[in-house]
């Protein structure tokens, strides 16, 4: 079926309360793909978010970020009893994460004071259905914070960073209070994105999220399944992931996750990674795999390295892996980011677990007549992007364009004017052989390179960009629609 979608991360959303949330704008955005004849919402994960905010380095691969909570929402339901308001949001298009962090701590704090009890059945019963990750989870939140927020790797207690029996029980008394109030928000956030989830499927909409292959060194995951990830006798990674140096970095990339131990997964049936399938099923209705290529060979660095020039490529766990999955999940809907370093041993895991991968636009036009991201090349089972969350928007990408490479698009999508260039490039990409297309939301609004969401190998400044209150206009909504029955999308 050929269908249609925005990628617009949860915080991009209009809020007052300094960036997005799953509130009222969420049910809002939703009405207004359904209008579009759009049937995807495209996010990025949705985990709570560590390192600069990125949430591909999050404290959990279970736990919704608490940041999205919708205060609104609790105040309606009484759950939250506080006439403060959010201070005064300057910016309406870059997110204040320093006073949302703040402020909404403040404010889930009360609300469970104030709610513990009216709610303790429910939550009861959600710890009770979470318990495969919520205890690690909120012990591991709980400590961190009586630390003063660092990492678990420079806890000052040896027995605890270690997991030792008498240090878990003598933590778990000491912060209870803290455990619960960790507990009870990720009830409120799962409360809120059941309900969000439930209102978009109802008006045709899928929810389509991101599921990153590496979990943060800092996090829950690593810090309470040591033997999953390759951890020295001290639990201090050995080797770390990244991609090599290329033209665009001498350097390449150390990203610093640790790197999965592949034999011990095996041994176990990998019934870590089915668990957290199992997850991202429940609460997405697509699941984009980030970096599909690491399950067939990924970049090993050496945790004492500074830089990734030192690496070297390991052979993944490849077919044994999905044959598990195949066998376990066999309706659940993946699509694989298979962007980069593509080899052969790449291409024939992707073919054989059936998964559509991705084709980005942008790419496209180098000149390269083999280049795979030409149009000519699309496959009904692809999803195609103007561009994606790591790439700069259509405009900013012109911009930036080579001579030749804009004669090539303007060839290839027979582009008459130069200012007809985004319309036009969105058209072609919903033309695609490819049974899905997304496009950013920033594209579909038509903005410069300032609207840009990430710059990868950067640090700060990402993350931040919000769409205006109203951007989302009913004449781009028919617009949309009448490129999406030109297309044969509408269905």
């Amino acid at each position: 079926m050929r269908q249609s979608g925005i990628l617009l991360h949860i915080t991009s959303l209009p809020s007052p309360e300094g960036l997005g949330t799953l509130g009222q704008e969420a049910r809002d955005f939703s009405n207004f793909l359904h209008k579009a004849g759009m049937r995807i919402w495209q996010t990025l994960p949705i985990s709570p978010t560590g390192y600069a905010e990125s949430p591909y380095q999050c404290f959990s691969t279970y736990a919704g970020n608490p940041l999205l909570i919708d205060l609104r929402t609790l105040k309606k339901q009484g759950i939250l009893k506080t006439e403060e308001a959010y201070p005064q949001d300057h910016n309406p298009e870059k997110a204040d994460y320093a006073s949302v962090i703040d402020y909404k701590n403040r404010m889930l704090a009360l609300a469970f004071d104030q709610s513990r009890d009216k709610l303790a059945a429910k939550v009861k019963k959600f710890r009770k259905d979470n318990a495969l990750w919520i205890e690690d989870f909120a012990l591991f939140m709980a400590i961190k914070k009586s630390f003063g927020g660092i990492s678990w790797q420079d806890w000052p207690d040896n027995d605890i960073r270690m997991r030792k029996p008498k240090a878990m029980k003598w933590y778990q008394e000491r912060l209870k209070d803290q455990v619960d109030l960790q507990v009870f928000i990720q009830y409120l956030f799962f409360d809120q994105w059941f309900a969000l989830k439930d209102y978009a499927n109802k008006k045709g909409i899928q929810l389509f999220g991101d599921m990153p292959i590496y979990v943060a060194e800092d996090s829950a995951d690593a810090w309470a399944n040591p033997k999953v990830f390759h951890l020295d006798a001290q639990r201090r990674p050995v080797h770390i992931a990244g991609v090599p140096p290329d033209y665009f970095s001498a350097d390449g990339q150390r990203w610093g996750n640790p790197l999965y131990n592949w034999a011990y997964l095996k041994k176990t049936g990998y019934q870590w990674w089915i668990d957290r399938l199992h997850a991202m099923n429940r609460i997405f209705d697509i699941t984009r795999v980030d970096h599909f290529i690491g399950f067939a060979n990924y970049y090993a660095v050496p945790a004492n390295e500074q830089t990734a020039r030192n690496g070297h490529w390991v052979i993944g766990p490849g077919k044994a892996l999905f044959e598990v999955i195949k066998r376990e999940l066999p309706q659940m809907n993946i699509v694989a980011e298979d962007l980069g370093a593509v080899s052969p041993r790449v291409r024939k895991l992707l073919d054989y677990a059936a998964f559509p991968g991705m084709k980005v636009m942008s790419f496209a036009f180098s000149g390269d007549p083999y280049n795979e991201h030409l149009p000519k090349y699309h496959i009904k089972n692809n999803v195609v992007y103007t561009g994606t969350h790591d790439n700069n928007t259509l405009l900013g990408w012109w911009k930036h364009a080579s001579h030749q490479e804009k004669i090539n698009t303007l060839l290839a999508l027979q582009i008459k004017k130069e200012d007809e260039f985004t319309d036009a490039f969105i058209r072609g990409t919903l033309k695609s052989a490819a049974d899905t297309a997304i496009i950013p939301m920033q594209d579909v609004l038509r903005l410069n390179e300032d609207a840009r969401m990430n710059l990868p190998g950067t640090l700060g400044g990402n993350w931040l960009w919000r769409m205006k209150p109203g951007a989302a206009t009913p004449a781009i909504a028919k617009w949309l629609r009448g490129l999406n029955k030109e297309s044969g999308r509408l269905g």
